[in-house]
């Protein structure tokens, strides 16, 4: 079964700064080698701040299908970013009345990113639960989560991508070592987290129906995860109906030791978190989304130091 969740008291609050104002629902956020930071905005466009400067003109304007939750989402940056000026993007687009989301290489030259390729397309997306986080894992590879779509049960269809994390080469094609023939991996290689069927832990029932229970779950509250980064020793997660930065705490065999809440509805909804150069977090608010509260300046990227 899993631990009971441990919530620590609150601590004294982090520093936190503005480096950027005035985002358009701000979604992912990368850092280059050169300490540039890339952030997509879910109408389609991708910026740039560099010296602690928001650039007035995006990097590259996509043709999203902006509505609800969907639009221009998750963001990476090739591992050889200063070669290759490689930058990954997903995002939802509209097809013959229908959503999908695909997969796409830009490449950044002269301050401008184009020559758009498609590496992968065509899974269903949908006004809400569209997925579409990107992230190199250390192996090289090119991680994506695909959401349901607003359909749980695609989760559970071994021959549908939504409700399964992907795993690619950087050119798009599928790794010779997946597990799976519709080329997912998930976390620990070929498990299943029981979503629809389960929802947070389940225990020893989870497992006997082949089920993985999570880490942590938020028990009767909601916290609505959406980005998440490792510092020190805790992972750190960004929540949206949660308003909040999760740290969570785990020792060496990723057993829970604690939960604990900064930020708490102090910015509003929280929808990225990376590590920046300088050993800082760096978080997107959400508050322009459709679901939260605008504030004067928002949406907006905050520099916090734990």
């Amino acid at each position: 079964m899993l631990a009971a969740l441990a919530v620590s008291p609150a601590a004294a609050q982090p520093r936190v700064e503005t480096i950027a104002t005035g985002l358009e629902v701000p979604w992912a956020l990368a850092f280059a080698a050169d300490g540039r930071l890339f952030v997509t905005e879910r109408v389609g466009r991708i910026r740039v701040v560099k010296d602690g400067r928001l650039e007035p003109a995006p990097v590259a304007t996509l043709s999203v299908a902006a509505q609800g939750e969907a639009g221009l989402m998750g963001l990476a940056l090739d591992p050889r970013f200063g070669d290759t000026g490689h930058l990954y993007v997903c995002y939802t687009a509209a097809r013959q009345g229908d959503l999908v989301n695909r997969i796409v290489r830009l490449t950044l030259r002269d301050g401008r990113a184009g020559q758009e390729r498609v590496l992968l397309d065509g899974m269903r997306g949908g006004s809400i639960h569209d997925g579409c986080r990107l992230k190199f894992g250390p192996d090289g590879k090119l991680y994506a989560t695909m959401g349901d779509a607003g359909e749980p049960r695609l989760a559970q269809a071994s021959d549908r991508l939504n409700g399964k994390i992907l795993r690619l080469e950087a050119d798009g094609s599928v790794p010779a070592d997946n597990p799976f023939v519709d080329e997912v991996n998930h976390i620990e290689r070929g498990r299943n987290y029981g979503w629809p069927d389960v929802t947070g832990a389940d225990g020893a029932d989870a497992q006997r129906r082949g089920y993985t229970d999570p880490l942590v779950e938020s028990e009767r509250d909601t916290w609505a995860p959406s980005g998440i980064a490792w510092l020190g020793d805790s992972l750190w997660v960004a929540a949206l109906r949660g308003e909040r930065l999760l740290q969570i705490t785990l020792d060496a065999e990723l057993k829970l030791v604690t939960v604990r809440s900064i930020l708490r509805r102090v910015h509003g909804r929280l929808r990225d978190v990376v590590v920046g150069p300088d050993g800082a977090l760096y978080v997107t608010t959400s508050n322009r989304d459709g679901r939260g509260t605008p504030r004067e300046g928002d949406d907006r990227i905050l520099r916090v130091q734990p």
